[in-house]
């Protein structure tokens, strides 16, 4: 034993920050609990910037004046809403690159300096143009995502890697619940708190800057505690590199794009989970639009605050469903059933959505509330399904890439979805008279054709498993 030991240290190189997080792990008892919390924090960090936008989003286009009609308020701000996904959708795979050669931790300073500056200037906005250049250099520049799913395998033991996954998407979770909270609130403060905030004042005159400039000094405080993180990757030198292994030059040959492109259990489940991120992005960006919408036009009349609770009662619910229910039923079942059992539930729900809008009073907060965590609660159970399909169908030195691929088509789709989601809830909103689904009963009989078009593909011989 003691030469096996004595052999495997001769694989660590001096001065290379992978080879030390490697013999640190080696050596290292007990809960990775600091570990744990790096990655929750900085994932947070991005995710607060994605999910605060909605309660206020329908406000602020309709301040800057670029809709001739209230009910063309939606398709402008769909395009708001995909500003960001368009520019993560063309720097994704370009950023998973340099994590890969110049490291993780440089990429994740640059994400989270990013949500510093622009997430800012995004508050400061005073025209539809300001704000959607700000929110697509947000993106462009936040390239983290993807590198932090492989620094959260590499930073763990290996026994502790899945929990590190899951942190993710806890960390995402409690964005849910944050992020629309601080939208929802903290939005024109001059309107809802009159005696501590003057109209002419600094937040009277941007009324959307107070939620981002709150979400802005959280990042702050997360990019200097960044500075801190240990380095993953390996800096060897080339006389050091074991290039003459066999392994390491078959692995050096796996991970190339193109295997990974030919890899038809990996893109298959990409592609599932890119259907299911398109539903759930137009179905985030319609669902706030909807509420804000006038009760004339077949929407709910809800304030920013309104908005706000139910998406952090909704980001609540699914917190804990994630942390406590997901892992029994997907251990039972599998990550497919799962996913597909939640497709199909997730069809009739949202056909009640416009019959909810009938509701007043308590009977509507209750029921929205209601059926808004369930589909939440629905639709992670779809995506975490679908990232454990993922990883499972590639070996683990591979999984930085695939991820970038993942990370590329999914913001894609999610550009996609505010954009044709307003668009679409704008034209629905004008159909009120139609004899066939009219209004709102429209947009929401368009999500349920995608869902149901991702539960399709959720059955062979499109989705090829491979468990690894």
């Amino acid at each position: 034993m003691a030469i096996n030991d004595e052999l495997l240290e001769q694989v660590y190189h001096e001065n290379c920050p992978g080879c030390k997080v490697e013999r640190d792990k080696r050596i290292r008892t007990g809960y990775p609990i600091k570990e744990l919390i790096s990655i929750w924090v900085v994932v947070l960090c991005v995710a607060l910037p994605i999910s605060s936008l909605f309660p206020f989003l329908y406000f602020m286009v309709r301040d800057f004046n670029i809709a001739k009609k209230e009910e063309d308020i939606s398709y402008y701000a769909g395009f708001v809403g995909s500003a960001y996904m368009i520019g993560r959708a063309l720097t994704s795979v370009f950023w998973g690159v340099v994590a890969d050669r110049y490291g993780r931790k440089p990429v994740i300073l640059l994400g989270t300096s990013t949500v510093v500056i622009f997430n800012t200037i995004f508050g400061f906005s005073v025209n539809y143009w300001m704000a959607i250049i700000s929110r697509f250099l947000l993106g462009f520049l936040n390239g983290l995502l993807g590198p932090i799913k492989a620094y959260a395998c590499e930073i763990l033991p290996a026994e502790h890697q899945a929990l590190g996954l899951s942190a993710i998407s806890t960390s995402w979770g409690i964005g849910l619940i944050v992020g629309p909270a601080l939208g929802g609130f903290l939005a024109q403060p001059a309107e809802k708190f009159p005696s501590l905030v003057s109209p002419d004042s600094l937040f009277g005159r941007f009324p959307y800057l107070l939620p981002c400039l709150t979400i802005s000094i959280f990042a702050l405080l997360v990019t200097i505690g960044a500075i801190w993180l240990p380095e993953t990757l390996h800096f060897h030198k080339k006389n050091e590199l074991e290039s003459a292994d066999a392994d390491e030059i078959t692995k050096e040959k796996d991970s190339n794009l193109m295997s990974l492109l030919k890899n038809w259990p990996l893109m298959s489940s990409i592609i599932v989970y890119c259907v299911f991120s398109l539903h759930d992005m137009a179905y985030t960006e319609i669902f706030s639009l909807w509420a804000e919408s006038p009760k004339s036009l077949g929407g709910l009349s809800y304030t920013t605050a309104e908005v706000g609770t139910v998406l952090s009662i909704t980001g609540l619910g699914l917190l804990v469903f994630q942390t406590a229910l997901y892992p029994i039923a997907e251990r039972i079942f599998g990550p497919i059933t799962v996913a597909r059992i939640s497709g199909v539930l997730s069809i009739p729900l949202l056909t009640t959505y416009p019959y909810i809008a009938l509701l007043s009073g308590f009977m509507l907060a209750f029921t929205l509330n209601l059926a808004s965590v369930v589909k939440n609660v629905l639709s992670i159970s779809i995506i975490t399904g679908t990232f454990i399909l993922q990883n499972n169908a590639v070996e683990q030195h591979q999984r930085g890439a695939a991820n970038g691929i993942s990370m590329t088509l999914q913001s894609i789709c999610k550009a996609i979805g505010p954009s044709c989601g307003g668009a679409l809830l704008s034209w629905c909103l004008k159909r009120q008279n139609a004899t066939f689904l009219p209004g709102a009963h429209m947009i929401f009989f368009l999500l349920n054709i995608i869902e149901g078009l991702g539960v399709l593909l959720t059955f062979k011989p499109f989705l090829i498993t491979n468990h690894n």
